[in-house]
């Protein structure tokens, strides 16, 4: 049901090409979309019946935004523009990297051959993606005995080893003319385009004549690399007439969720097979084409000269959009192709939906239990926070994030306190509070939804009055309480109320986990601070061990032990004095 403000605005919306931008209660931005009637597009949020993910999302939207562009295609490149940028929660999210190697030829004078993990814009060659890096190094050694480039790091007025061995044209003691280069550089593009016929005569003819020369070791070597040419590069079935390099995409839509496939072809063969399985909020079409558009922005993803994609997507305007042929095949071996991919999409889907079931349940599900229970709006981002010290030594707190029920490990921060040096939960909670939300205020970062502490009324409410009094921000906060034997066992409002949780519910589980998480967090960071603060202090305390030395007493010896152990030489090989190294070792050997 539409609030009385988003009934207003939806009167005001123009029948012109556009895209939305929905917000939450919070007022973040958790979906964008693009329309070629804004009007009927956005209103269809509101005036119709959704289910899955959508209707999740309609059930979270408190506002939106929109903005008219000229045409619908001026709409598509803004739509990929703001996802970028705002990483909206409901919208597709796009891995970076393809996980696989290329084989580039350098652009430079002396050009080399070499193996990369990512696509750069240098005027370089790059061929693949190869399936894993054994095949795409094994190729690449193939490729310098046979059509040698530069294999040393250049001009060193001798020849190179690699010279000596065939591997290497010689720029590590004479000028190459690029005449040479570009010779071998054509054949090499030819192999790893997939003709590799003239290769395997060549082979074959060098063989023969090695055997026939007596030169029977040679001959074994190139016979070895006849038969890795028909092991790796021929490995594969071919599968199409020509050496196009292209992609093949296909999709299934069902039950909200959206299952693609992306297979590609190179040198006639299936190279690399992706599967992607998203939740799927506008149209399958609108969402393929935003995510097809996403996918061939990647810096390191190399476009194929050719795509093909179903008859549903509008092909002459992803042509346009990224500058490469995009057909719709209709009979034939490409045809067929494509009705590969979208079967292998409806079978992933339909293989991930009873997992997909049981895994919600115990994330996404006990999240929103946990959110009814503070009667809260469903969220997907909490924040846990907990202290750490030993009579109020080194004191520490760490943060640890989930979302959606699941802990993103990257997201996890730890702190050293610098205003409380004892043993204060409140002072501790106030600095770390300030500190992390502050800087997320400063950098416009993602705000949670829920702030866990660990620990009762006294964190939670300086935690608040952080957060309301000095930075102006509205996020809830609840306490994790332990029973005596310091065990998850409530959970305390922002009004100081304890809330009991089922013992047996996926919300309770969720509690626990998230405080032992933060709870084994802060204890590493903590052991590992005071170890090295312990190790440092004992140094700093023997005459004549300043912080040079001592830094290098730790980096070559990492313990207290270990330094004990050593012998005056290998203590004075450092560059420390024979009288400061005989202070240490009597020093430790007294407190040992």
């Amino acid at each position: 049901m539409a609030t009385q403000h988003i009934e207003n605005k939806l009167k005001l919306l123009p029948d012109l090409p556009g895209c939305y931008l929905m917000k939450d209660v919070n007022g973040h931005i958790i979906y964008v979309g693009k329309a070629k009637n804004l009007k009927n597009r956005v209103r269809s949020y509101f005036k119709s019946s959704h289910e899955g993910k959508t209707a999740r999302l309609v059930s979270q939207i408190r506002d939106f935004e929109t903005i008219i562009t000229s045409t619908d295609k001026e709409a598509f490149l803004l739509e990929i523009t703001l996802i970028q940028k705002h990483k909206p929660y409901y919208n597709i999210k796009l891995k970076q990297g393809t996980g696989y190697p290329y084989i580039k030829i350098t652009n430079e004078r002396d050009p080399q051959l070499k193996i990369v993990s990512q696509v750069k814009r240098d005027g370089g060659f790059y061929f693949g993606p190869y399936p894993n890096v054994y095949a795409a190094t094994e190729t690449l050694h193939l490729l310098e005995k046979v059509y040698p480039l530069r294999h040393c790091s250049g001009w060193q007025g001798r020849p190179c080893l690699y010279y000596h061995m065939g591997q290497c044209l010689g720029a590590c003691f004479k000028d190459v003319p690029p005449e040479a280069y570009a010779k071998n550089i054509e054949k090499i593009k030819s192999f790893l385009n997939g003709n590799v016929g003239q290769i395997k005569r060549e082979l074959r003819a060098k063989m023969e004549k090695a055997a026939a020369n007596l030169e029977f070791e040679r001959a074994a070597e190139l016979r070895d690399q006849l038969k890795y040419v028909a092991m790796t590069v021929e490995k594969q079935k071919i599968i199409s007439n020509d050496n196009t390099p292209r992609d093949v995409i296909g999709y299934y839509m069902d039950k909200g969720w959206l299952s693609l496939q992306i297979f590609s072809i190179r040198q006639a063969r299936l190279m690399k097979r992706e599967k992607r399985l998203f939740p799927c909020v506008d149209t399958p079409e609108a969402e393929m084409t935003s995510f097809i558009l996403q996918l061939y922005q990647q810096r390191n993803r190399i476009k194929p000269k050719e795509l093909l994609v179903p008859a549903s997507l509008d092909a002459a305007m992803l042509s346009d959009l990224l500058g490469i042929p995009v057909r719709t095949p209709v009979r034939g071996q490409k045809r067929s192709l494509l009705e590969m991919a979208q079967k292998n999409s409806r079978l992933v889907l339909e293989e991930k939906f009873r997992l997909l079931e049981l895994d919600n349940r115990k994330t996404v599900g006990a999240m929103d239990e946990l959110m009814d229970v503070l009667q809260l709006p469903h969220g997907h981002r909490i924040e846990a926070f907990d202290h750490s010290h030993i009579q109020g030594q080194d004191p520490v707190s760490a943060m640890v994030c989930f979302i959606d029920g699941q802990p993103n490990k990257k997201e996890y921060r730890k702190y050293k306190l610098r205003d409380v040096d004892h043993a204060d939960e409140a002072a501790s909670t106030r600095e770390v509070i300030y500190r992390r939300y502050s800087r997320i205020l400063k950098e416009h970062g993602e705000l949670p939804d829920l702030i866990l502490m660990d620990g009762a009324e006294t964190q939670v409410a300086a935690a608040q009055d952080v957060l309301e009094n000095q930075l102006g921000l509205s996020i809830p906060v609840a306490g994790m309480v332990k029973n005596t034997h310091h065990k998850t066992a409530d959970l305390m409002n922002g009004e100081y109320q304890k809330v009991q949780l089922d013992p047996k519910s996926e919300a309770f589980y969720l509690l626990q986990r998230i405080q032992d998480e933060v709870h084994r967090f802060a204890i590493t960071f903590h052991r590992q601070l005071r170890s090295k603060n312990s190790l440092s202090s004992r140094l700093e305390q023997i005459k004549g061990v300043g912080p040079k030395t001592r830094i290098k007493l730790l980096k070559q010896f990492g313990s207290l032990r270990h330094i004990e152990e050593a012998s005056l030489e290998e203590i004075e090989a450092l560059g420390i004095s024979a009288k400061v190294a005989k202070a240490v070792k009597l020093s430790l050997r007294n407190v040992q």
